[in-house]
């Protein structure tokens, strides 16, 4: 497994599970042209990749990111010079790039596990709001702060975060852009535990992404399919989604794998 070579992310690997770093340390993890794609083509490679069952995606350096690189808003909105309606349909085709840049992580068939340290707003809850689960340190704070720069927020928080807070706290939150710290975060659902530092919540985020690479890869990448088409569809359309995807889906393998490993108290070894 050869992964490709990225400027602004970096790839660890290990016992299944894959951790992909931001790697802009000195602008605090912004996101720049390069990091949007980059996302992008990272989450569908590993997408890709049998033996990468579980991803946790985390930062190095002081920040996990604070938001859209400001230089990329000039080329964004162009010099000007365009005429106006030629101008305004590139930026439609901007922002859909950059909500399929993004998009990928959602799709991608593996658990995505978000490691959240000091800053993340703007971008960065557009990024966390496509993962699977969330966890943080006691000093990570949040905002989203594109109503601070006059803006709509385009890229996926105002669609995918109401499924994850209340709509209440969700309003208020982009509305005024408040900061919110970790123990808010934790009240109202946008993480899953919070733990004393970096150090700690690696430990305990890799601690999960294993026991979720220990089960069968096929019944968790259905399970994440499951998961989203629910959120997106009636109750009744999801029931009869998993009732045709088990039935074309199910590994008999599998079950009786995990039922013989059951009784004898061990972990079951299931194939990529």
């Amino acid at each position: 497994m050869t992964p490709p070579n990225f400027t602004t992310l970096k790839l660890e690997f290990d016992n299944a599970i894959a951790t992909v770093y931001l790697d802009r340390p000195s602008k605090a993890n912004a996101m720049n042209a390069a990091m949007w794609q980059e996302l992008e083509s990272c989450f569908r490679w590993l997408d890709q990749q049998p033996s990468v069952r579980v991803i946790i995606l985390a930062a190095n350096g002081k920040h996990f990111c604070s938001g859209i690189d400001l230089a990329l808003f000039g080329d964004v909105l162009g010099d000007g010079k365009q005429e106006k309606a030629r101008l305004s349909e590139q930026l439609r085709q901007t922002i859909l790039r950059l909500q399929g840049n993004l998009g990928a992580i959602e799709q991608c068939r593996k658990p995505v596990l978000a490691a959240i340290h000091s800053s993340c707003i703007g971008g960065g809850i557009d990024m966390i709001s496509c993962c699977d689960m969330r966890y943080c340190t006691e000093q990570a704070y949040f905002s989203i702060k594109e109503i601070d720069l006059a803006m709509t927020a385009d890229v996926g928080t105002l669609q995918r975060l109401p499924h994850i807070i209340p709509r209440g706290v969700m309003n208020e939150l982009a509305f005024t852009g408040r900061k919110i710290d970790a123990a808010e975060a934790q009240s109202i659902g946008l993480v899953n535990q919070v733990y004393a530092d970096t150090e700690s919540m690696m430990d305990a985020v890799r601690a999960v992404a294993q026991s979720i690479a220990n089960k069968s890869p096929l019944a968790i990448r259905g399970t994440k399919e499951m998961l989203l088409y629910t959120r997106d569809h009636p109750v009744s359309e999801g029931l009869n989604y998993i009732a045709t995807w088990n039935a074309g889906m199910l590994s008999v393998d599998d079950v009786m794998l995990a039922v013989a490993a059951a009784a004898k108290g061990e972990l079951a070894q299931f194939d990529d």
